[in-house]
């Protein structure tokens, strides 16, 4: 260390504070003005530490891309910090069963984990190095994304083209597990939607005339889950089905999304036949598959697991061993990692209970994962 620098400092009240600033701002992804309000406090972030800020229009019916760069000591390809500000929860969230709130140790608000709460947390590290004097040895983009949890559709190819400008990617997704492994590979997802249709009739007087795409969907949500393979660890789920018109109406039209969960490459050949193979139970009805966005499979490169590996030594500094492994969810790590980028995954906050009304961090690990992010900041070169 050098002599006479001024340490950064980290005070876990400051970050408790910044991420209830983020957290009261609900943002699921389909509430385009929610998110772009998120954008707004993050391009507000990145204007305060002197970023040099790109905002790039949402398209496709998505909120806004956010960028700010802030220049290190050597010039050329630096770290890209990567994330999202989508959340899956509805507007309405807050004021009913996920309140901000902590209680001990834990610290509940949508979204808090997945994943506002690490992206807090990786600005307000850089922050505290600028605080401090310190400049970066590689320059730091910080990019905000608008549709992570709806697989990134209109934001995947600007993600790979920014990612391929970097030396190194660092996701402050959730952090895993109780020692808060760290993520260095992810499982490909496929989403698909599969569309039935039937024969409408009266379904007081004509029930017999009448072939119900709801009940074909039925059998194919059972036919499709029962694909699942818990010892490979290929999954199917079902996660919204929409279908019918009115209920004295036999339904002539139903459709469902479905989300793939592949280990491994060739997993991902088995469930696209698998998928597209499907046929009808009722020879009446019609069955057709649309394929959707897919995460490909973030395989750990030699890369991956040097940085991995500088991570740790600074995590023992810091005191904590975090580990190491793949991850069954995916995240816009997916995409730089298969691109052979060195992608550090699950950068964020330790915690538990992504997507559900038990999400929460934990505050012991606010300090922590910053002064983790802060060394990766210091000493990346």
């Amino acid at each position: 260390m050098n002599a006479g620098r001024n340490e950064p400092q980290f005070d876990a009240e400051e970050i408790f504070e910044g991420i209830r600033d983020w957290v009261l701002c609900e943002s699921p992804t389909v509430h385009v003005a929610g998110v772009n309000a998120m954008m707004d406090k993050a391009e507000q972030a990145l204007a305060r530490v002197g970023a040099t800020i790109e905002r790039q229009p949402g398209r496709d019916g998505f909120a806004d891309i956010v960028m700010g760069r802030i220049p290190g000591k050597r010039e050329g390809p630096g770290i890209l910090v990567l994330g999202h500000l989508d959340t899956v929860h509805m507007v309405g969230t807050l004021d009913d069963k996920l309140p901000f709130r902590r209680e001990g140790d834990k610290v509940y608000g949508p979204g808090i984990y997945d994943m506002k709460g690490g992206m807090f947390t990786a600005w307000y590290a850089l922050a505290q190095l600028l605080r401090a004097g310190e400049t970066p040895e590689l320059p730091i983009t910080f990019m905000f994304i608008s549709d992570e949890e709806v697989g990134s559709p209109s934001t995947r190819a600007r993600i790979e083209e920014v990612a391929k400008a970097h030396k190194v990617v660092l996701v402050p997704e959730p952090a895993k597990g109780e020692t808060g492994r760290l993520v260095t590979g992810r499982y490909a997802f496929l989403r698909f939607t599969v569309h039935v249709s039937g024969k409408p009739a009266h379904a007081g007087s004509q029930l017999a005339r009448g072939r119900s795409a709801i009940a074909e969907m039925a059998r194919q949500i059972i036919a499709i889950e029962d694909m699942t393979n818990k010892e490979t660890g290929v999954t199917y789920s079902v996660g919204t089905i929409e279908g019918g018109t009115f209920v004295n109406v036999v339904p002539i039209e139903c459709s469902a999304q479905v989300l793939a969960v592949a280990p491994f490459a060739d997993a991902m050949d088995e469930i696209r036949a698998n998928m597209t193979a499907l046929e009808p139970f009722n020879a009446d009805c019609s069955v057709t598959v649309e394929p959707g966005a897919v995460r490909p499979l973030f395989e750990a490169s030699e890369g991956t697991m040097a940085l991995y590996e500088q991570a740790e030594a600074i995590a023992r500094e810091i005191g904590f061993v975090p580990g190491h492994g793949p991850s069954g969810g995916g995240s816009d790590g997916n995409f730089t990692g298969a691109l052979g980028i060195p992608t550090l995954d699950g950068m964020g906050l330790m915690g538990d209970g992504a997507h559900t009304h038990e999400e929460h961090v934990l505050y012991s690990s606010m300090v922590p994962r910053a002064k983790l992010m802060a060394g990766l900041f210091r000493t990346l070169e």
